[in-house]
């Protein structure tokens, strides 16, 4: 089992510095105690390449005298701390300069190849040249001489590479280097070489230690990636540019895979790696560990030493409030499986597309509703979730097709948007419909047929959408068309034209079980965030399982809501979240001071009547009352984080 408190240290050290010069085991020591850490990933090379132990394969840093990775993994033994050892395997700035023949090569233009190499930041190089066997001799040095825990190898992804050694094997193979197709399969069989030839580093000498390959994001659907790890690492940093929606996203596919543990990465800084002296209020850091924990993952703080080697006492004092925390609630953790009621099939997971505004639309609007959902791809079971959401992306092959069509055929609910519905020019499930094709006008119009908070009237809808003729089926909304597309010959006022009522038909339509909405509504509301999207989304759901839904907290939309079950303890856990983030800067969302709920009124579905439920760690017993399967109470104050234990 992985341990939950954990940091990952980075230490990326230029040459001319000092290094090691304050180390002292004591101090190592104290900070992790202070910090309530029970696992830091220490380093053996970093991205400038320098080996901070005695080395045959390497070089040590020049301005070290001692094996400093001995003695903290020494240090750590010591206190029952686990190590994992980490190795940049991408980056080796070194070698970049000593080696030109092992750079990566981003292009053949010499141009842009001579601009990426004279640019201020680390370098890659490629593994399929002579640099993949160097690293894998580090890797085995450190496996044998020190027998660590772990190995964490980092910024590894597949990519696509013009060095000489590249564009001569794509030849052999009967690649072109000219078509993208051609160099994306290039880039996997490289990738492949280099996770069978360092995976095989570590095995030569250990079957048990874990290894993770850090490329900073898990792909959905690519079980190339997913299989040659370990274990999973989400690296999420909220104000390095991630955003707090970012983690909850990859943790909800994540958590779906099978037999997969996985930590949440957050850092200590303000922004993002590298930066010395950047910390983050107590509270965000609360927050984050909190956020991991709730949607199933264990902690991972990211902080960097400095040269001299003295772990900053601050960082740890501020890591503590929150692990201190982390450690109270690990009982109510362990064997904990997160439930979901709804399903996501990724767009990424269907395109391998990354970075979906789709799934990030999606992933907004069901947080923001408090709903329990996990994001899936096309590999695992439909069955267990009570709703599937196909978002915006079509594209499926006839495979997912036929697990659509089983799924609703079995009773399953179904909300799709866009073209996921559709497959040669026809809707693919039965709903009461005929597509009549795209809609040639952007934006168009929304007319709800339900409540909203503004009332019923025109919204605008700044996305594609399609047409379709109904024939047996009921009409959630309408659409509009504007009068005119804009353009420079033919517009109207500042931004587009007016809608045109003339023009009225069906833009949301339910079928017994399946939904389909017209719009790209995910990535609208990824790009757009307007409430409109949202409120169509939140009816569509409450009128195909609103009187099914495991969870309700009436809590506000920033809140997260998760549930898990410790099968063995024979108890559900209910986790509630809330904090105010505010941007400071440009874009750097923050959290700082508390804004605690009070009187959160829950309901959890039961199969039969709870003999027990209390908030947790504290013990306090909740009154509660049980009707229609239903355990209904009351939380009397959420600060950050609070959990209730529902007990069979």
């Amino acid at each position: 089992m992985l341990r939950k408190r954990q940091v990952h240290l980075d230490f990326h050290t230029n040459g001319t510095l000092p290094v090691g010069k304050n180390f002292s085991k004591q101090q190592f020591q104290g900070a992790l105690k202070a910090g309530h850490v029970d696992s830091i990933t220490v380093f053996s090379k970093c991205h400038h390449g320098w080996s901070y132990h005695p080395t045959e394969v390497n070089e040590m840093h020049p301005c070290l005298d001692f094996d400093l990775l001995g003695a903290q993994l020494e240090a750590c033994k010591e206190i029952d701390v686990n190590a994992p050892v980490y190795i940049s395997a991408g980056f080796d700035e070194k070698e970049f300069v000593k080696r030109p023949e092992w750079r990566y090569v981003c292009s053949l233009d010499a141009e842009q190849q001579k601009e990426y190499e004279e640019e201020v930041h680390f370098h890659l190089l490629c593994f399929n040249t002579g640099y993949l066997d160097f690293l894998c001799s580090q890797i085995e040095e450190v496996m044998q001489k020190y027998n660590p825990c772990g190995i964490f190898l980092d910024i590894v992804s597949p990519k696509v590479c013009y060095c000489d050694k590249c564009v001569n094997d794509m030849k052999k193979l009967g690649l072109d280097i000219s078509n993208e197709e051609d160099r994306q399969k290039f880039a996997l069989i490289v990738f492949d070489k280099y996770t069978e030839a360092t995976n095989a580093a570590v095995r030569k000498y250990s079957d048990t230690a874990t290894i993770f390959h850090n490329g900073g994001h898990i792909p959905k659907g690519d079980y190339r990636f997913i299989d040659c790890n370990t274990h999973l690492e989400l690296e999420s940093l909220p104000t390095g540019g991630w955003g707090y929606d970012h983690f909850p996203l990859s943790a909800a596919y994540v958590r779906s895979l099978k037999d997969t543990e996985f930590l949440g990465m957050t850092g200590k800084f303000h922004h993002s790696w590298g930066e010395f002296g950047g910390f983050k209020h107590p509270n965000a850091l609360i927050y984050e560990t909190s956020l991991s924990i709730a949607n199933g993952a264990g902690c991972s703080v990211g902080d960097q030493m400095h040269p001299l080697s003295e772990l900053n006492m601050a960082t740890y004092n501020l890591i503590g409030k929150a692990y201190s925390l982390v450690e109270e609630k690990e009982p109510w953790l362990n064997g904990a499986v997160n439930v979901a009621d709804i399903a996501v099939l990724s767009a990424e997971a269907v395109t391998g597309k990354r970075d979906s505004n789709a799934d990030i639309g999606a992933n907004r609007m069901l947080l923001e509703n408090n709903l329990l959902y996990n994001f899936i791809d096309s590999t695992m079971d439909f069955s267990k979730y009570k709703l599937l959401i196909l978002p915006d992306v079509g594209g499926y092959g006839e495979e997912i097709v036929g697990k659509i069509k089983e799924y609703a055929a079995g009773g399953g609910k179904v909300i799709a948007s866009a073209e996921a519905l559709i497959k040669d020019g026809k809707f693919i499930l039965d709903i009461g419909a005929e597509y009549k094709g795209k809609n040639e006008f952007n934006p168009t119009y929304l007319v709800p047929g339900y409540e909203t908070v503004s009332g019923t009237t025109e919204y605008v809808m700044r996305c594609d959408s399609h047409k379709f003729e109904v024939n047996d089926c009921e009409i959630e909304a309408y659409m509009q068309n504007p009068y005119f597309n804009r353009t420079a010959e033919h517009f109207c006022s500042h931004m587009h034209a007016p809608n045109n009522p003339e023009e009225n038909f069906p833009g949301a339509i339910i079928k017994g079980n399946v939904a389909y909405i017209g719009w790209d509504i995910f990535t609208a509301y990824a790009n757009h965030g307007h409430l409109c999207f949202k409120e169509l989304f939140t009816h569509v759901i409450n009128k195909l399982i609103g009187n099914d839904i495991t969870v309700f907290a009436d809590v506000p939309d920033k809140a997260v809501v998760t549930f898990t079950r410790q099968e063995k303890e024979k108890r559900n856990i209910l986790h509630l979240l809330f904090s105010h983030t505010t941007v400071r800067g440009k874009n750097t969302e923050v959290i700082e001071d508390t804004v605690p709920l009070y009187n959160v009124k829950c309901s959890v579905k039961c199969k039969n009547k709870p003999s027990k439920i209390a908030l947790v760690p504290s013990g306090d017993v909740l009154d509660f009352a049980y009707a229609d399967g239903k355990a209904e109470f009351i939380v009397p104050k959420v600060n950050i984080h609070q959990m209730v234990e529902i007990n069979d």
